[in-house]
């Protein structure tokens, strides 16, 4: 497993087995965390929204987003690129403006060399993608993962308050479970979705589902792989899914479809267009309607 820069850390005695990350906006915690199903150890970064911990909303529970890739979202020292996601700082303006209610957002970091395994659900021709374990990824996610975080913060437990996404393959795998756990996930995130992997099988697989998530942002850039052939075809697959979906049901209330010119297949791309996909996961759907207001969240 990775290692977290000493100088970004800080091990609370009060708080046994919690690193609070000093570097990030807002609090951030990172869990040390052993899957049973993958056989291996990896952290769970839990950012927590403003006020969090005020007595007053001590009742509160709040929507839960999973985002794959954990360690690309809030720092650049962690990220693979060295370029973060900025979930943290954007979450934090979003919030405080109103523009989306207070959530928690739980960072699920890869597995490092395994993690093209772990997120490909679907064997291919290439070699090291015959022992795929993809098909595990929903088990973890809703036998391990969301139950140690239900234990231990103050979440919702509906779908229509619990979100899934990543990028390229992260968003390969959260489309999947999506597929094989419908009704479990009400918000989907799809960045750059690698759906040309294993001879497009998830988007053969996606034509048979009729229960979608309520709200899907769907989005790639027109210059994802560098060559105008393959831009061209991550570009049609992408439209491809979309119109998968409209014929589900989604109408533009429920699916937000976005070609972003020019842009690359880049965690500077993704963090650009995090805003605007957190909003319309998490946000008001008519800009006529009040700003979010946090008295609506659950009461425990």
């Amino acid at each position: 497993m990775e290692e977290t820069r000493p100088s970004e850390i800080d091990r609370a005695p009060t708080t046994p087995g919690v690193i609070r990350v000093q570097a990030a906006t807002g609090d951030l915690r990172l869990h040390e965390f052993r899957s049973r199903i993958f056989r291996n150890t990896r952290f769970l970064r839990v950012w927590l929204p403003p006020g969090y911990d005020d007595p007053a909303n001590a009742a509160l529970r709040y929507p839960l987003l999973c985002l794959n890739d954990g360690q690309n979202l809030f720092e650049p020292g962690t990220s693979f690129t060295g370029v973060e996601w900025q979930v943290d700082e954007t979450a934090d303006r979003l919030i405080r403006e109103g523009m989306v209610p207070p959530m928690i957002i739980v960072g699920i970091d890869n597995s490092g060399k395994d993690r093209m395994r772990e997120y490909m659900p679907h064997r291919s021709l290439q070699s090291m993608m015959l022992r795929v374990q993809g098909t595990r990824y929903p088990s973890f996610l809703f036998k391990e993962v969301i139950p140690f975080i239900a234990r231990n913060y103050r979440v919702t437990s509906d779908a229509a308050n619990t979100g899934l996404g990543g990028s390229s393959l992260g968003a390969l795998i959260a489309l999947y479970t999506a597929l094989v756990r419908p009704g479990a996930i009400g918000r989907l995130l799809l960045e750059s979705p690698s759906l040309w992997a294993s001879n497009r099988q998830i988007i053969r697989q996606s034509r048979l589902i009729k229960r979608w998530p309520e709200r899907v942002f769907l989005a790639t850039g027109t210059a994802e792989a560098g060559r105008a052939d393959k831009d061209q075809s991550m570009v049609d697959d992408v439209r491809e899914l979309a119109a998968i979906l409209g014929r589900a049901g989604l109408d533009d209330s429920g699916l937000r479809l976005l070609v972003d010119e020019g842009a690359s297949h880049h965690e500077s791309a993704w963090a650009r267009r995090f805003p605007e996909a957190l909003t319309f996961l998490f946000g008001r759907q008519s800009s006529t309607n009040p700003p979010a207001d946090p008295s609506t969240l659950r009461q425990s």
